[in-house]
C-alpha cells in the first residue's frame, strides 16, 4: 500500500499518485495528508499576540477578523543594528521544535511533515519596518533593505537547516506579493532583490532534502514563472480565480505543483455547495491532468464566513474528483 508521503511526493513530482492529496490547514488533520507543524512562535506573552519577530499582532478590530500587524520594531534605520544584535530571532532555540516529535508520532511515519515559517520574507520584512516604509525603502534605501532581507532571509535559512533531522519532508514559506489587481511592487524590484535570494534559500531547502511549499495571495501571474524558476515545488496561490484557473493551468501545469483552495475570497464563503463541488472539478481538470501536478488546499475558513457544508464539500469533492484510480 503507498503511503500518504509517497502520494504527496509523486503528487509534486508528477510521478502518478493515486488521487490529489488533501492539505487540510487547520481542520481534521486525520484527514490530511500533509501534517504541517509550525515552526515560527506567533502567539507569545500574556495576551498571545506578541511574534518572536518582536512586532505584535492586533485582534481587537472587529473590521479585520485575520487581525494585523502593530508597532513595527525597526521604524528607523537608526535601530537597526540594536534589533539584529539583541531582539532578532534565534532560529537555532530548540524549543522551537519541542512539539515536533509528539505530532509525528501522534499521526505516524506516513504523513508527510511540512515545517512552517508562519510568515516569510517580504512580509516579515514589512512587518518589521512598516509596509509603508519599506515601499520606500526600495527607492530611498536599497542598501538597508538588503540588509534587513539577508538578517530575514538568514534567520529563515538557519531553521530550514535543521529540519531535515527532525523528520520534516518539506518547508512552507508564506510570503505575500500580490493584491486584486496585480503586484505590491514593481516586477522588476522583485527580480532585483528577492528572486536571487529565493533561489539561493530554495537551493538550500532542497540541498537539505526538503521541498520547497511557496504561497502568496493575490494576482501575480508575472512573478509566476520567476518562483518556478527559483525552484518552488509547490505553488500555493490564494485565489486561483482572480488569474483564472483554467488560464493557470494551461501556462503553468506540469511546471510546478499546485497546491490550490478554493478560493477562500469568493466562492467557497459565498458560493452554494455546488459551486464549491464545480470549481474543484475545474481545478482537477485543469490543473491535475499531469500524471499529478495537484495538491488540494483546504482551510476553515469559518471566521471569514465559510459556511460549515462549503468546507465539508470541498473535502468531498476533491475525494471524488480527485481519485485517479
Amino acid at each position: 500500500m503507498v503511503s500518504r508521503k509517497e502520494q504527496v511526493k509523486r503528487a509534486i513530482r508528477m510521478q502518478g499518485p493515486d488521487y490529489v492529496p488533501l492539505f487540510i490547514f487547520d481542520g481534521e488533520r486525520d484527514d490530511s495528508d500533509i501534517i504541517q507543524i509550525d515552526l515560527e512562535r506567533f502567539y507569545l506573552g500574556a495576551e498571545r499576540s506578541i511574534t518572536e519577530w518582536g512586532y505584535k499582532w492586533d485582534n481587537d478590530n472587529p473590521d479585520i477578523p485575520m487581525g494585523a500587524p502593530i508597532n513595527p520594531p525597526i521604524p528607523t534605520w537608526e535601530t537597526f543594528e540594536d534589533y539584529r544584535k539583541t531582539k532578532a530571532p534565534d532560529p537555532f532555540d530548540k524549543s522551537r521544535f519541542a512539539e515536533t516529535a509528539g505530532i509525528m508520532q501522534k499521526y505516524g511515519s506516513g504523513h508527510y511533515y511540512m515545517g512552517s515559517l508562519y510568515l516569510t520574507g517580504f512580509t516579515i520584512m514589512a512587518f518589521l519596518r512598516g509596509f509603508c516604509n519599506l515601499l520606500e525603502d526600495f527607492y530611498l534605501e536599497r542598501g538597508n533593505l538588503e540588509r534587513l532581507a539577508d538578517l530575514v532571509f538568514g534567520i529563515e535559512n538557519g531553521i530550514v537547516g535543521q529540519m531535515k533531522a527532525y523528520g520534516f519532508d518539506g518547508v512552507s514559506f508564506w510570503d505575500d506579493w500580490g493584491t486584486q489587481t496585480g503586484m505590491i511592487v514593481n516586477p522588476k524590484l522583485f527580480r532585483e532583490v528577492f528572486k536571487p535570494r529565493y533561489e539561493k534559500q530554495f537551493a538550500y531547502a532542497h540541498d537539505c532534502g526538503l521541498d520547497v511549499f511557496f504561497h502568496t495571495c493575490g494576482n501575480v501571474p508575472e512573478i509566476i514563472p520567476d518562483l518556478i524558476e527559483a525552484g518552488v515545488d509547490m505553488l500555493n496561490l490564494g485565489q486561483p480565480d482572480i488569474i483564472g484557473i483554467e488560464e493557470l493551468g494551461r501556462q503553468f501545469g506540469g511546471k510546478v505543483c499546485f497546491c490550490s483552495p478554493v478560493s477562500y475570497q469568493t466562492t467557497s464563503l459565498s458560493g452554494t455547495v455546488e459551486d464549491v463541488d464545480g470549481e474543484v472539478k475545474r481545478l482537477v481538470d485543469s490543473m491535475g491532468p499531469y500524471n499529478g501536478g495537484l495538491i488540494a488546499y483546504i482551510i476553515n475558513y469559518q471566521k471569514m464566513g465559510m459556511p460549515r457544508e462549503n468546507y465539508e464539500a470541498i473535502i468531498n469533492a476533491f475525494k471524488k474528483y480527485g481519485a485517479y484510480r
